[in-house]
């Protein structure tokens, strides 16, 4: 008997002990982290200060030339630089709005354009790379200099200023249809009006879609690629249709991709230099810069807030694929 103890206990110290092994989920969110680390070195270091400072201004006044040993010193009023933004600038709210309402018709009409394109460029022609690299030239454009142009519209106040010739009190280079020529195509449509003046702006604004539809295009087609043939194969051999297969297999599988290119384009619309809020609020802080920091913290709210509140919507609406292990 106690042999067999003995016995038992010399293979129970004798046993190897197992090395936990990293699954390869744990790897790769490590792998993450690398990626990400200068970022986060450089957020830490730089960038987290500044949004310190910002928030500290937006709660004090400055008096320049005061007792301060930087030439100037703060003084503490609480929440009046917000309290004056909203009630007592007469530009501030109204700026918010019309911000918000540019916001509510790009989003819908660069997802649109960007998803359609997509799906044209997934399909096999040839010269498709080169097409692809053409609708993405104005993303690379749309930097530096030219974004500065963009921002200071100097090409539409020139074109403003050309001769009417539509009689309509607009210029043709400007006006490239009327919401009376789409009423007049769909007569014969039950087409609300709300409806044509969406298409008939979005047709006038053209140019700003298509400068603005790169990267989610090239992200809706990742998306597509990413999807299995086989599984479009299983569809023509049961008689699907093209309409049917975009909308039962297509559309649901690129569904994640729509709630990335939602957030990007909200995030892209409301901090690009043509926007009335972001132009107005560096126009302020050339006057008044701890109202221009109350300002930018009551936008830098209502974005998050918004991409909230899409994200959540869109999130129950996310279909994800599920690999077997």
């Amino acid at each position: 008997m106690t042999k067999d103890v003995k016995m038992e206990s010399n293979s129970a110290v004798k046993k190897p002990k197992r090395k936990k092994i990293a699954s390869l989920d744990r790897r790769k969110a490590r792998a993450g982290w690398f990626f990400i680390l200068p970022f986060l070195i450089g957020f830490v270091l730089i960038y987290l200060p500044m949004i310190a400072e910002s928030i500290r201004l937006s709660f004090h006044t400055i008096d320049v030339g005061g007792t301060g040993s930087v030439g100037y010193s703060l003084t503490w009023v609480g929440i009046q630089n917000y309290r004056e933004a909203l009630f007592v600038d007469p530009s501030f709210v109204q700026k918010l709005v019309t911000g918000l309402q540019n916001l509510a018709f790009e989003i819908p009409a660069i997802l649109i354009f960007s998803l359609f394109m997509a799906v044209m460029l997934n399909q096999k022609a040839a010269g498709r790379g080169a097409f692809r690299a053409i609708f993405f030239i104005p993303v690379i454009l749309s930097t530096g200099i030219m974004e500065s142009i963009a921002a200071q519209d100097i090409m539409g106040e020139y074109m403003e200023g050309t001769e009417d010739t539509t009689g309509t009190g607009e210029s043709a280079a400007n006006q490239l249809v009327s919401s009376m020529d789409l009423q007049m195509l769909f007569s014969n449509m039950k087409v609300g009006t709300g409806l044509v003046d969406y298409v008939a702006e979005a047709i006038n604004n053209i140019y700003n879609i298509v400068n603005r539809s790169g990267v989610q295009m090239l992200i809706f087609l990742a998306g597509l690629q990413s999807i299995s043939p086989a599984i479009y194969e299983s569809c023509k051999i049961d008689g699907a249709t093209a309409w049917e297969t975009f909308w039962k297999i297509t559309f649901p599988m690129i569904s994640p991709m729509i709630l990335v290119n939602g957030v990007y384009t909200i995030i892209d619309s409301f901090t690009t230099d043509s926007n009335v809020v972001m132009a107005y609020i560096s126009d302020v802080y050339m006057n008044n810069r701890v109202r221009s920091s109350a300002m930018s913290w009551m936008y830098f709210l209502i974005v998050a807030a918004i991409v909230a509140i899409l994200a959540s919507i869109l999130s129950a609406f996310v279909f994800y694929q599920r690999k077997n292990d």
